[in-house]
C-alpha cells in the first residue's frame, strides 16, 4: 500500500460539508486540503454501475487535472428488500428539474417497500467508498459501511440525504436526529475514512 507522503491533497469534490468534514479528520496530519471548486473543476459523468468505479472516476480525473493527490468519495444506501437499490442511483432518487429532493427520495423508497409488504426490520446500510488517487495513475481503495434499518416517518433535521429515515444498528435515534459531530464519527465514512488512515497516513 502506497503511503501519502505529501502535504496537499485534492478532495474532488463541490461538496463544503464533505470538505469540511475531511479536512478535520486530516488536520492531525498537518495536510492542505482543497476542492474541485478552488482548482475550477468541473464534476466529471459518473458513468459506472458500482461505488468504487464512481468513486476513481472522480478521482482520478482530478489528480490528472491538477497534478496533486486526490481523494474522491462514492456513497449511497443500500435498502435490502429493495435488491440493495438505490445503491449507486441513491443520488439520481432524489433528481427533480428544481435540483435534489430527498424528502421525494425517501418517500419513494417507503412506498416501494410498502408496495411489496417488506417484513420489518427493514434492513438498510449506507456505505462509503473512498479512492486515493496518485497523477501517475495509481489509487488505494477504502470501503466503509453502516448498517442500521428504516423508519417512518422520517424523524429529524440534520444531515442530509436519506439520514431522516436511517436508524443505525444500536441507537435509537435517526441520523437526522442525531448530532452531525456524532453521527460522523460512526458513519460510513468514518468507517472508509479509519481505513485510509490507517493504510495511508498513519
Amino acid at each position: 500500500m502506497r503511503r501519502f507522503e505529501g502535504k496537499d491533497l485534492l478532495v474532488a469534490t463541490h461538496n463544503t460539508g464533505k470538505l469540511e468534514e475531511i479536512a478535520v479528520l486530516l488536520k492531525p496530519f498537518g495536510i492542505a486540503v482543497t476542492s474541485n471548486a478552488d482548482h475550477g473543476l468541473p464534476e466529471p459523468d459518473e458513468t459506472e454501475t458500482t461505488f468504487v468505479g464512481n468513486a476513481r472516476i472522480k478521482a482520478h480525473a482530478a489528480a490528472k487535472a491538477t497534478g496533486l493527490p486526490a481523494l474522491a468519495d462514492d456513497s449511497g444506501i443500500e435498502v435490502e428488500a429493495l435488491g440493495n437499490a438505490p445503491g449507486v442511483y441513491t443520488a439520481d432518487w432524489a433528481e427533480t428539474p428544481q435540483g435534489r429532493d430527498f424528502e421525494m427520495a425517501m418517500t419513494r423508497v417507503w412506498t416501494e417497500l410498502e408496495a411489496i409488504a417488506a417484513p420489518a426490520p427493514r434492513r438498510a446500510r449506507f456505505c462509503s467508498t473512498l479512492v486515493l488517487a496518485w497523477p501517475d495513475g495509481h489509487d488505494e481503495v477504502f470501503e466503509g459501511v453502516v448498517k442500521g434499518e428504516l423508519t417512518w416517518p422520517m424523524r429529524g433535521t440534520n444531515g442530509h440525504g436519506y439520514d431522516p429515515m436511517f436508524v443505525p444498528e444500536g441507537y435509537a435515534e435517526t441520523f437526522g436526529e442525531m448530532d452531525r459531530w456524532e453521527k460522523n464519527k460512526i458513519s460510513h465514512r468514518a468507517d472508509a475514512f479509519a481505513k485510509l488512515v490507517a493504510g495511508c497516513f498513519a
